[in-house]
């Protein structure tokens, strides 16, 4: 079963969390010093939940720490709703958020649909004219050379990618790439395409294009 890893300042965060999760079968380690993360081998786990908002190191500062030595997702705990700061987590590597007050269903259906992006299994590979999708690895090639993206990033693309040229909204972006019932979130969906944007063209290759009024499809193209 998953390793998890939530840090929170507040220990009765702490404890509903441990007890929602443990009922899944998740082995739920938690940790309340921000300061003391690096010391937890964060390696090990599959999933990590940060609050934004602690005293000394914060979510942002921890977040980007974190996404330099792991590779799960990491999903901010956030009472903030100004879409500045949602922008700001996601840019710093977190995959999705969960505002808080927040339900017991909620958190389950997040992270469990996490998770099982995580686990999925891929076959072969999607090859366009300039790139190439390593879908065992979860990597997009571009001429040759992988391209730095995140989990969720990588995601969209991939997903896109599969339904080459078919138009897709934000929100059903969101319920396909993170599979879980419920509003869709477009300040992450538009967010995580900006970020996926400037990566690729870095590498003179734009494929998302926008469809005004409609939403996103993939279409090969280099710049």
């Amino acid at each position: 079963m998953a390793n998890i890893l939530v840090v929170d300042d507040d220990t009765a965060i702490l404890t509903m969390i441990r007890r929602i999760l443990e009922k899944d079968g998740y082995n739920v380690t938690t940790v309340s010093d921000s300061a003391s993360v690096s010391g937890q081998n964060p390696e090990r786990y599959d999933l990590i939940l940060l609050d934004v908002m602690m005293p000394g190191k914060d979510g942002f500062a921890l977040c980007e720490e974190l996404r330099a030595r792991v590779d799960c997702p990491i999903l901010f705990l956030t009472a903030k709703s100004e879409e500045s700061s949602l922008v700001y987590g996601l840019e710093k590597g977190a995959d999705d958020y969960i505002c808080k007050p927040f339900g017991a269903a909620e958190l389950r259906a997040r992270v469990a649909a996490h998770l099982r992006r995580e686990t999925r299994e891929h076959f072969a590979g999607l090859t366009f004219a300039g790139s190439r999708f390593q879908l065992s690895a979860r990597q997009l090639l571009v001429d040759g050379t992988e391209i730095a993206l995140t989990k969720a990033e990588y995601s969209i693309c991939e997903f896109l990618a599969r339904n080459h040229g078919q138009i897709f909204s934000r929100e059903q972006i969101y319920e396909k790439v993170f599979g879980f019932d419920g509003e869709s979130d477009e300040k992450t969906i538009t967010t995580h395409i900006k970020n996926i944007r400037m990566k690729l063209e870095e590498h003179h290759y734009a494929p998302i294009r926008t469809v005004w009024g409609i939403g996103y499809k993939w279409e090969d193209a280099k710049l």
